[in-house]
This record gives C-alpha cells, structure tokens and sequence, in this order.
C-alpha cells in the first residue's frame, strides 16, 4: 500500500536552559543559542535562521514540523486524481490510532487502534454518534486488551507501527467508497469507521458488536459520510 504526504503538524519545543544573545556589531539575520552542559560545564553553541525566537523568562520557544503520510490504495506511480483528500479530523484519527497502538506496546496498528483514533479526536460526527451509543474510547481499550491481550512490558512498538492487513483493507475500502460516491470533498472519518466494519474478521469489528453496534447504526453513520467535509479545521479557520 502506497503512502503520500498530506499535512505538516507545527510543533512548539521549549528549553528553559537555552537563551539567546547576539555577537556585538553583527549584523547577520541569524541569532546565537549557547546551550550550556550542567555535566561538563561546556558551552555550545547552535545557530537560528531566523528571528522568530523571543524571550520571556529566559525561555526559548523554536517551531518544527513533523509530516503525517496517510496509506491509500493507489501505487506510487498511480493516477493522483483518484486520491480522495482527506478531511483533517480523518487524518488526525489515524496518527491517534497509531498513538494508541504505541501505548498498549502493540507492533501493529490494527482496526481496533483506528477506532480508538476515531475516539480520541473525539470531534467528528462519528465519534459523536459512537459515545452517543455507548461506544466510548474506555470501553474500546478495555474490549481491545480483553480480546488481544496486553503486551509484553519490556517490548517497545516501534515508532510507526505498520497497518495490519484488516487495517489496510479497511482504509483501501473508505477510499474506494469515496471514489464511487461521486460525491466532492474530503474522506472523512464515517468512510474511515465503515471501512472497519467492512472487515467482518477484524477485532474492531469485533468490539464494536460486543458494545452494541449494528448493521442499523452502520446505516444511520452511511447518511453523515460527507458531514464531515464543511467542519474540517482548515474551514474553521477561514
């Protein structure tokens, strides 16, 4: 399954120990940063790019990004056009799901980590309508560690747990659904939750019929697909 990039995500990082200060008379755009060793009592020194660094209270706050590759089921050299775009509540969904599979010490990220994605955006109409229906982020992590068990303490995941094929094959069926609606806009997280449970075997279709979900509530979440697509935080911004 290909990748492609979608978003950069701002990170802030702050240092109380790093100040700044500028060599006398410079007139370079770029400002100095001596990061002093309290095991050494060396000094170094890095360099910013910019004057985007300001300090209150001797705090330094710098910007970086980190980009988030969404799967999808065209080849790398396929045809962009049938890449649906993602809404951003979908795509925060999967890196949470992926958060959550790290957390329980999991080395995949399988149907059940997406769905407890899903819940921990928490601000979609999907997410909505399941703890609504009793399906909440608690009762998924507990169904999650009742059916799969719990990890060996001293295993550590590692930093992108891969899909797991259930998992693959659910996301491959939201973006195809999306292609064959005909309908604009973004893939939201209701093709994300129905691609789910498509994957009849898989363990979050399995919890999500131990907490009570059904092919009605399956159909009721088919009517808000596209709701999605207007509440998308780059709208909420405009």
């Amino acid at each position: 399954m290909a990748s492609y990039t979608v978003c950069f995500i701002p990170l802030t990082l702050s240092n109380p120990r790093i100040f700044v200060s500028r060599q006398n008379g410079s007139s370079s755009s770029s400002s100095r940063i001596p990061l002093t060793s309290s095991l050494l009592g060396k000094k170094l020194v890095a360099t910013q790019p910019s004057h985007r660094c300001f300090v209150p209270k001797l705090r330094c706050l710098t910007s970086a990004s980190t980009v988030l590759n969404v799967p999808t089921a065209q080849p790398e050299n396929g045809s962009s056009d049938k890449i649906p775009k993602w809404s951003a509540r979908a795509i925060k969904s999967l890196a949470m799901g992926e958060l959550e599979a790290r957390k329980l010490k999991y080395p995949s990220t399988g149907t059940e980590a997406i769905l407890m994605g899903i819940l921990v955006e928490g601000t979609s109409t999907v997410a909505k309508f399941l703890r609504g229906n009793g399906v909440t982020l608690f009762k998924v992590r507990d169904e999650t560690i009742s059916l799969l068990g719990k990890s060996d303490m001293y295993f550590f995941s590692p930093e992108h747990p891969p899909l797991t094929e259930p998992a693959q094959k659910a996301i491959a069926w939201a973006i195809d659904e999306k292609n064959k609606s005909g309908v604009d806009g973004e893939l939201t997280t209701a093709y994300l939750l129905l691609g789910i449970w498509s994957q009849k075997d898989s363990a979050g279709r399995q919890i999500l019929e131990k907490l009570g979900f059904n092919e009605d509530k399956a159909k009721e979440v088919e009517k808000s697909m596209n709701e999605d697509v207007d509440l998308s935080f780059k709208k909420q911004g405009q």
